[in-house]
């Protein structure tokens, strides 16, 4: 699968990550944290994407 993927400064990334300690520290789980911020990152971002592909390990063959 292909995303177009925000494409984050390091101090955007930094900001990210304190607001998901943030959530957690509130009660949050990690996983629930992580949903909140990339929402919210998906919907004020307005900076460039990047391709980004992603395998789904159940199609690999063994």
């Amino acid at each position: 699968m292909f995303a177009g993927l925000p494409s984050l400064s390091h101090e955007q990334q930094q900001n990210a990550v304190d607001r998901i300690h943030e959530l957690m520290a509130q009660g949050m789980s990690s996983g629930e944290a992580i949903t909140v911020v990339a929402q919210e990152i998906r919907a004020t971002h307005t900076g460039e994407r990047i391709v980004a592909r992603f395998e789904d390990e159940d199609d690999e063959e063994e």
